[in-house]
């Protein structure tokens, strides 16, 4: 690092928010649905999400995340904002878990697994 480098700007070259991972959901037979894509959460997400929701509970937020960053292919939104009802009404929790842990990228822990079996 160079003394003229500032260290906000050393960590924020480091990662790439632009970068998208993709999700591929599936129904219940294992046939594909549709591919989502997610750039990586941040900080700003959270605090956007949390006030747009005027509540603490953490699943009205992850949801309104979800409606927040879901892409389709071509970059454009998967969901409107106004969807997040819908989705907790008419999707099996299941699913919503799915997608919300992809979305914090936590879907490769296995004792989230383990504590959801218990």
């Amino acid at each position: 690092m160079t003394q003229s480098t500032r260290t906000v700007d050393l960590l924020t070259t480091a990662f790439d928010v632009r970068q998208r991972r993709k999700y591929e959901l599936k129904d219940e037979a294992g046939n594909k649905v549709i591919d989502l894509f997610f750039r990586p959460l941040t900080r700003s997400d959270r605090i956007s999400a949390n006030a747009a929701t005027n509540s603490g509970d953490a699943l009205a937020i992850s949801t309104r995340l979800l409606c927040q960053l879901a892409e389709l292919e071509n970059g454009s939104k998967a969901f409107a904002l106004a969807d997040a009802p819908k989705l907790q009404r008419e999707l099996p929790e299941k699913v919503l878990n799915e997608l919300e842990l992809f979305l914090f990228g936590m879907e490769n822990q296995p004792e989230l697994a383990e504590a959801k079996n218990d």
